[in-house]
């Protein structure tokens, strides 16, 4: 049974107001009146201004829904769910439950109070494919717990307004949606894309128009100044505190939505104008059917982009070419006329350098630890790229994993007795076996000999558990 970790006690709604009446004025002598409503029209008018009224009113006490006992238990989940680093305080995700245990009571008059300030977020670099760093900023594990929470309640509140070509970050969409939907753009003959890329989107998104954005649909100011509060919070470098003027700090669990809002106005002039695009998150492509409407699209859309939104595109990452010499969410396509996904050639590289670190042979570990740390990889990889309609690269990814595997295993035996005494069990002949053992040849080139390939084959190494991607690929073709 579960420890209640918080009290709750949500106030009572407000009473509404009762809409204003709009003056009829009534008809005049001569019988030519400006304004004559019949009692239907009279009737249709008043229930409009009502609900109206009742709609705007809907979103004033969101406080209240944000600190509302379930809201609270479902963000509480996900945090801990979601697991994460730590932030400046050091508190872990296993802390939060007995801190809000004991504090929840002050956090929630601070909230509903309008006076709560959330703490500096620890910044944190990681670099990036293509050279530079990507900047994160971790909150707190309490500040991510009630961001959480208020993103569960705005989200309903926004999602109605978004496109449906806008995949990121949003309930029923997703990163393969979006390359499907960009597979049907192309495969109905619109085969140039204006892939626009977004200059450090989300250091650069300004404060005021993102919170003007909100306020338009969100009517409760204790939400208003929350959010602004976690956006000028600041960063902790050095031991000292920032103060962050511009952006949005990657991290948070509100950062995606706020994102969302950001653009949402770039997909409504998208639509507007009639293009073809999909958006995932700062990652936009439209689809024309000539390079000559492309670059008309993608001059116009840089100045909405740098005039309304006060955002830069990235001239050196943005073009305006054929799909399959571009990439969009780790895919791209073939360039005959079936369009077939295919995994882009930087996503294979980066996955070779990623199996490459897994099985370096300068890293001590058993064969069964390897295995476990990649087929973990392997696993979520596939997952993910399984729509790809291209079997045959699998299938080389395969062997060369193969390849390298069997180069950490000949390592592993060294000594030349072990090599000999190792293949004869596996059912090489010991002639065979000789020639391989007494090799002068390195590790690398020794692990795709034919008599190496024999021994240490796709059945050696599906019987020891390593995920095969050829096989993953059929199993996620048959459940698709």
């Amino acid at each position: 049974m579960r420890t209640k970790i918080w009290e709750t006690s949500i106030g009572d709604a407000k009473n509404a107001e009762n809409p204003g009446e709009k003056k009829i004025r009534e008809p005049s002598a001569g019988g030519g009146s400006e304004f004559c409503f019949g009692p239907h029209e009279v009737q249709s008018m008043l229930m409009t201004q009502g609900t109206k009224h009742i709609l705007a009113n809907q979103n004033i006490d969101l406080m209240e829904k944000v600190v509302e006992r379930g809201n609270l238990k479902k963000a509480l989940e996900r945090v801990e769910n979601n697991k994460g680093a730590p932030g400046v305080d050091d508190m872990e995700v296993k802390e939060l439950r007995p801190y809000l245990k004991e504090h929840w009571v002050n956090i929630k008059q601070e909230l509903l109070e309008g006076t709560y300030r959330p703490t500096p977020v620890r910044r944190v670099e990681i670099p990036k494919q293509g050279g530079g760093v990507r900047q994160l900023g971790i909150p707190t594990v309490l500040d991510r717990f009630i961001q959480q929470a208020i993103q569960q309640v705005l989200t309903p509140i926004f999602e109605p307004e978004f496109s449906q070509f806008s995949y990121g970050f949003r309930p029923g969409k997703g990163a393969r949606r979006a390359v499907r939907q960009s597979q049907r753009f192309i495969q109905s003959g619109k085969r140039i894309v204006v892939d626009i890329d977004l200059e450090k989107f989300f250091d650069r998104v300004n404060h005021d128009i993102l919170m003007s954005k909100v306020a338009g649909q969100v009517h409760d100011k204790r939400i208003h100044k929350l959010i602004r509060r976690y956006l000028q919070s600041g960063v902790m470098l050095n031991g000292c505190c920032v103060r962050t003027e511009e952006g949005t700090p990657q991290g948070g669990p509100i950062s995606p939505l706020l994102a969302n809002i950001m653009l949402n106005d770039l997909d409504k002039e998208l639509t507007r104008r009639g293009h073809s695009f999909v958006r995932y998150a700062d990652d936009c492509n439209i689809y024309v059917k000539s390079k000559r409407a492309g670059q008309r699209v993608y001059a116009s859309i840089g100045r909405f982009i740098q005039e309304r939104l006060k955002l830069k595109v990235n001239e050196g990452k943005s073009a305006v070419d054929f799909p399959w010499n571009r990439s969009f969410l780790g895919f791209s396509v073939t360039s005959f006329l079936q369009n077939k996904l295919r995994i882009a050639s930087k996503t294979r590289e980066r996955f070779k350098e990623r199996i490459r670190r897994l099985t370096s042979r300068s890293k001590s570990m058993s064969m069964k630890e390897r295995l476990e740390k990649l087929n973990s990889y392997l696993c979520g990889w596939s997952g993910y790229f399984g729509i790809a309609e291209t079997r045959s690269i699998f299938q080389e990814l395969d062997e060369w994993i193969r390849r390298r595997l069997r180069m950490c295993l000949l390592k592993q035996w060294k000594r030349w007795r072990t090599k000999l005494r190792e293949l004869v069990v596996l059912g090489i002949p010991e002639k065979w076996a000789i020639l391989v053992a007494l090799s002068r040849k390195r590790y690398w080139r020794l692990a795709n000999t034919p008599q190496i390939n024999k021994a240490l084959g796709i059945a050696y190494w599906r019987k020891q558990g390593l995920i095969i991607l050829v096989d993953r690929y059929y199993e996620l073709l048959v459940s698709s």
